[in-house]
This record gives structure tokens, C-alpha cells and sequence, in this order.
């Protein structure tokens, strides 16, 4: 048995992290489902202008500027197409699970981050124009972001909470989202809205590299897991969850980003191996994913206590490391990093459109 399956079977859903057209034309979306034990996929906009920039999308964009629309409108109608597919591709596994597995993402604009009236906006068009049941929405859980996401879950709006980075900030997104579904239980609406947090890995060691003793390099990211996943677990066993699971609720699902090893001295499964665990998820891209499927192995689960996190995260303290300086930081750099690749997408875009059909 593949390690893919294995770890499948044990209860944790692998995702790809990347969509193409060209991927979606040639089957390979299909081929992971069928081989590799992929259950979702995710998507942001990095990947996004990573794909456009191959020249896959070239004749798409010229077909679409000749309607007079924004690079921006153009985009969204191009991954919207792309994403239905996918999400396509996925239903059947949505429907056979309950709707706990099978979703895709797309992302609203990276501009939003810091904008909680035109974040709720964004993600409701986004959700009616998707029109699948099985999409999510992805929202940055940065300090504006929350009260939005707790908005489109109290509005039935699927949210994946991206860019979260440790223990302190999946419980506000996880905050977020159980004050959504509460206020849907005052309603009397269904309160089995999807969503799960994203919290992001292999930055952590990225970040500290080149400031920790070389014993400490590459533990960082699985020790902030370990912490995070203790609080997960906190936060499903409360008595305030199961209050609402009594209702329908489902839980927020933990989801582990960011999982391609940086380091080329580092496995290059590292962020897989290391952070196995029932009811979460892993969305790595299609080398570690490989990678995995190839020469991946699974070993025990995460520990529900955390483990030896404490230990770890004390002797990356004693290195002079702040841990909640860092992910403040992380969180701000990555949002600026997603509005980076978002205005290079857009430019992009524009750059294939006839000039006399520029609009931005």
C-alpha cells in the first residue's frame, strides 16, 4: 500500500495545492484522485500567477478582454471556470462523505486582507458566482479578516481560513467560525457550514534559519503543529462545540499548509510525515505530494497532548526566537506576499489583452 493511501485511510485527507488549466485538460486533477488519494484541492494567488504565467491561459484571456471586462473580472471568470471544474472532479467524494471532504478554494482579492465590510462583500460574489456546493472561500484570518469570516458563516458562505500561523491565531479563526454557526442556531438555520483553518508550516523554518543553532533548524514548523493541533483538539472536546454539534454542527478541520520542504538538506516529506493526524488535512503541491506517494512514511499520529512542544518551542525561546512576534510577522508577510503575486497576476492579464481593450 502507498503511503498516500495509508495515510488516507488513517483518517487525514490529502489535497493538492495547485490548479492549472492544462492540469484539468490532460487529467492529471483526475489521475491524483485515482492514484494518489486526493480528496481536494487548494488554490491562492501565487498559484494562480504561477499558472497564467505558463502561457496556459493566453488565448482564454484574449477570448475574455473582447468583453470590455477588468483584469481583475477576467481572472475571476477564468478561475471560476477552472475551480467548478475541479470542484466537479471532487462531488463525488463531497456527496459520499457528508460533505466533509471533496472541497476546492478560491480566494477572494489579496487587496481585502485589511477590509471586513468588502472582504463579506467579495466572498458572498465569489460563493453565488462559484454556484457549487462544494467551494470554499478563502479568507485571510488577519484581526479584519475574523469578523468576516464569522459573517459568511453565519450567512452559509463556506469559508477556508488562510494564513494562520500558530496556536493564537487558529483559536480566533476557530472563534470566528463557532460565533458564525451560534448565531445560525439562534436562527434556526442548518448549522453544518464548512470550513476549516489553515495554518501555514514551512515558513517558520524559513524565517529562522539563518538565526538558530544548526540542532534547531527544520523543528520549528512541526513544533508550532504540534502546539496548534493541541489546540484543536481543545477546542473540538469543549463543551461549547459539542453544544453546537448537538445541533449539526460540523468541526472547523485543521488544515497544514505551507508543507513543501524549503530546506534542500531537510526530507523532502518532512511536513508530512511529521504532522499525521485524524480529521485534518495536508494540501502540498504536486512534489511533495510525489514525493510522498513515492517513498513517504506514515508513523504515529500526533500526540493529543502536544507532546514534546513545550520543550522545543522553550529551547527556540532561549535562542532569542519570539515566537508571537514571528507569526504576527508571518501572518503580515504572507498577506503582502499574496497582494504581491495578486498585482503581478493582474498585470499579467493585462498585458495579453488588445490595447484598446485595456481596462483596469
Amino acid at each position: 500500500m502507498k503511503a498516500t493511501e495509508m495515510l488516507h485511510d488513517r483518517g487525514q485527507s490529502l489535497w493538492l495545492d495547485n490548479i492549472t488549466r492544462s492540469m484539468l485538460d490532460d487529467d492529471q486533477i483526475q489521475r491524483y484522485i485515482d492514484t494518489h488519494s486526493v480528496t481536494g484541492l487548494t488554490s491562492n494567488p501565487s498559484i494562480f500567477d504561477n499558472a497564467v504565467a505558463t502561457g496556459d491561459y493566453d488565448e482564454s484571456i484574449k477570448a475574455v478582454s473582447q468583453q470590455g471586462l477588468s483584469s481583475e473580472e477576467i481572472f475571476f471568470n477564468l478561475a471560476t471556470a477552472d475551480l467548478q471544474r475541479a470542484a466537479d472532479l471532487f462531488a463525488p467524494v463531497h456527496e459520499r462523505t457528508g460533505g466533509v471532504d471533496g472541497w476546492v478554494s478560491l480566494e477572494v482579492s489579496p487587496l481585502l486582507a485589511y477590509d471586513t465590510a468588502k472582504t463579506v462583500e467579495a466572498a458572498k460574489s465569489v460563493h453565488a458566482r462559484a454556484d457549487r456546493a462544494n467551494l470554499f472561500v478563502k479568507i485571510p484570518g488577519t484581526p479584519e479578516g475574523l469578523p468576516a469570516i464569522e459573517e459568511c458563516i453565519a450567512s452559509g458562505v463556506p469559508v477556508n481560513v488562510t494564513l494562520l500561523f500558530d496556536a493564537d491565531q487558529y483559536r480566533a479563526a476557530a472563534d470566528a467560525y463557532l460565533r458564525g454557526i451560534e448565531r445560525r442556531v439562534a436562527s434556526g438555520l442548518n448549522p453544518a457550514v464548512g470550513c476549516v483553518a489553515s495554518v501555514f508550516i514551512s515558513r517558520w523554518d524559513t524565517a529562522v534559519a539563518t538565526s538558530v543553532p544548526d540542532e534547531l533548524k527544520n523543528q520549528l514548523g512541526l513544533a508550532v503543529g504540534l502546539e496548534t493541533y493541541r489546540a484543536y483538539r481543545d477546542v473540538m472536546e469543549s463543551s461549547r462545540f459539542q453544544l453546537l454539534q448537538n445541533s449539526g454542527a460540523r468541526m472547523q478541520r485543521l488544515l497544514w499548509a505551507s508543507t513543501k520542504t524549503k530546506d534542500p538538506a531537510a526530507p523532502d516529506t518532512l511536513y508530512v510525515q511529521g504532522l499525521a493526524a485524524p480529521l485534518t488535512i495536508n494540501t502540498m503541491p504536486n512534489s511533495t505530494l510525489d514525493a510522498f506517494f513515492d517513498h513517504g512514511q506514515v508513523g504515529e499520529p500526533l500526540a493529543r497532548d502536544g507532546g514534546d512542544c513545550d520543550v522545543q518551542l522553550q529551547r527556540f525561546a532561549a535562542a532569542g526566537v519570539d515566537k508571537k512576534a514571528l507569526a504576527l510577522k508571518l501572518q503580515g508577510d504572507g498577506a503582502a506576499s499574496f497582494a504581491s503575486s495578486w498585482t503581478n497576476l493582474l498585470s499579467r492579464i493585462d498585458a495579453q489583452r488588445p490595447s484598446a481593450k485595456r481596462v483596469l
